[in-house]
């Protein structure tokens, strides 16, 4: 089963391309099977037996989707469809609503027939994934409306977003306008969404990988691999030794245990409460690994039974180091930083600051605080897990 992956703006596509690369490298070091998967999973051969990446590039500036194209045909190991890109030669300028409201809509017809073309290569597609940011105009706003556009061509098929958060301390003066009205449409429009912490990967850039001078390329490479890691061939609970085909097979739906009210195994207020957590194993001594720490009630909430919230993949295949593990949570590690966003948002629409840039361009004041409501009340949950 297959993915198709739109890479938006100057984050998605810079992520996208690294990610390619990555999957393409690993795939070429795997075993037959592992590494037949994974090319099925995101490639597909050309008449001239080359692979081709399952993407489509979206900008509205040019200059990163020439570089993405041609570092990838450098390698010799794959390359970008001729004709799975679109750019043009003025951007987004950081706001929303004009990536929404104007660019969006203007490139729907061909940014619809790119993605058709992706998705009639597939034997089987198991789902599509967006990556962007949330932060700029193009990312965000040309993000959120091809989304849009893809949840009304696609209804029955499964759409993950890839987010990367901007920094706390600021990249766009905007940014939390921009993010808001991201998250606030996603959150109805997809079906799951993975998020990268600018900060989080900075530390680990600083503190783990004890890179001096970071750059964008760094943190782009880490949230890559990371992403990587969870979409390359597993071994899970009901595959039976063959590595799974759907490398979107998350069980993203929550269902609460009715009557259930169990007792903390540990003392004290709990940290960091979980509605579920997928912990992927890969390379060395992945069967014998001790796994039980995960299954802890005292990392769930009370609703829900461990061995319900918990799932366990594993492969023998290292994937980039000897022993290597992923953890995708579902819990309130973004808690904070959501409600501090929210928050100076929020205090930025109260004293009016730049909210006549986005009505011009068709986002209105009522826009905004529907969208402030939905998050508000995410908030207001994820708080209530404990």
């Amino acid at each position: 089963m297959s993915v198709v992956n739109v890479q938006l703006g100057q984050c998605g596509n810079q992520v996208g391309h690294e990610l390619f690369d990555i999957l393409c490298s690993d795939a070429q070091e795997g075993k037959k099977e592992y590494s037949t998967v994974s090319r099925e999973r995101f490639f597909h051969r050309t008449s001239h037996g080359e692979l081709e990446a399952r993407a489509v590039l979206v900008d509205m500036e040019p200059k990163v989707i020439r570089q993405s194209l041609s570092k990838a045909a450098k390698t010799g190991r794959w390359r970008y469809g001729e004709g799975s890109h679109f750019s043009q030669k003025q951007g987004s300028g950081n706001n929303w609503a004009n990536g929404f409201c104007v660019h969006g809509p203007r490139l729907r017809d061909v940014v619809e027939e790119m993605v058709r073309r992706e998705v009639e290569r597939c034997d089987r597609l198991s789902g599509l994934m967006v990556i962007m940011s949330v932060a700029g105009g193009t990312g965000s706003g040309v993000g959120t409306y091809v989304t849009q556009c893809l949840r009304d061509t696609y209804p029955k098929s499964f759409i993950v977003n890839h987010l990367t958060w901007p920094y706390g301390t600021g990249e766009v003066i905007v940014q939390n306008y921009n993010s808001v009205l991201t998250l606030a449409h996603l959150y109805k429009l997809s079906d799951g969404i993975l998020v990268h912490e600018n900060d989080m990967v900075h530390r680990i850039c600083s503190q783990l990988l004890n890179i001096k001078h970071i750059s964008f390329c760094d943190v782009n490479s880490v949230i890559a691999q990371q992403l990587a890691s969870i979409l390359q061939p597993a071994l899970t609970a009901d595959s039976h030794g063959v590595y799974s085909r759907n490398p979107l097979g998350i069980d993203w739906q929550v269902h609460p245990c009715a009557g259930l009210e169990r007792p903390r195994s540990l003392t004290g207020p709990s940290f960091n409460t979980s509605l579920a957590n997928l912990l992927i194993l890969r390379g060395k001594d992945v069967f014998s690994a001790e796994t039980g720490g995960f299954e802890d009630p005292a990392l769930y909430t009370s609703w829900l039974l461990p061995e319900a919230a918990f799932n366990l993949w594993k492969s023998p295949m290292p994937f980039k180091y000897e022993k290597s593990a992923t953890l995708v949570s579902n819990s309130q590690a973004l808690l904070r930083p959501l409600d501090n966003m929210v928050g100076k948002a929020w205090n930025m629409f109260a004293s009016r600051a730049y909210v006549h840039q986005y009505v011009k361009f068709g986002i209105s004041e009522e826009d905004f605080l529907d969208s402030f409501t939905s998050l508000e009340q995410v908030i207001s949950s994820y708080s209530q897990l404990g």
